[in-house]
């Protein structure tokens, strides 16, 4: 390996880290597919991917760095080319719960994003969970560092309890199904010591 690479400083790093994330969304969408924005994409995958008590356009915000009025009109913008959809929350009719629509997960087959997880999952497994180790513990330092909320999933989360039957969450008090715990969550936790 290139040993401009190999011994790359940290804000280097830094760089290849975006250079990496603004290259997996470049490409094209499939020729069916709608023109949308990198804002418009990432809160797509976002929805589509988020549990029950995230689906909200102010997780949304914090879970992309920006500001809520941003998030909103991003929202507003894939509610308008009906791939997204408002729902009355079903605990709290004054909330909003966002749902991906059935054009949405059919936009969603096309996402440019494709092609960088298909080089991801080609890489050996052993450099998958480091790279995934490296990037989480960044991820966590950085949010620290800037006061912002870390999301992941239930499965990795300390208010999750793997109970004998069933996993259950100590935060929102509900049990959680089998595709909750592979969801996005705002409430979420890092275990401090690995299960």
């Amino acid at each position: 390996m290139n040993d401009a690479i190999t011994h790359q400083e940290g804000g280097d790093l830094a760089d290849l880290i975006l250079y990496l994330a603004r290259l997996g969304q470049s490409c094209p969408s499939a020729p069916d597919a709608m023109p949308l924005t990198s804002a418009q994409w990432a809160a797509l995958r976002y929805f589509a991917r988020a549990n029950r008590f995230s689906r909200t356009p102010s997780a949304f915000s914090d879970f992309h760095a920006t500001t809520r009025g941003t998030a909103s009109q991003t929202v507003k913008s894939l509610v308008a080319l009906k791939l997204l959809e408002r729902r009355s929350h079903d605990h709290d009719g004054r909330s909003t719960v966002i749902e991906v629509t059935e054009a949405g997960r059919a936009q969603l087959r096309a996402d440019p994003m494709r092609d960088l997880r298909a080089v991801l999952d080609a890489l050996p497994v052993a450099q998958q969970r480091a790279l995934a180790a490296a990037l989480g513990q960044t991820i966590q330092d950085l949010a620290a560092r800037r006061m912002a909320p870390v999301f992941g999933t239930c499965s990795d989360c300390n208010h999750c309890e793997i109970r004998p039957l069933d996993c259950f969450c100590r935060s929102t008090q509900t049990a959680l199904c089998p595709s909750d715990m592979q969801a996005i969550c705002v409430g979420f936790q890092p275990v401090l010591t690995p299960r």
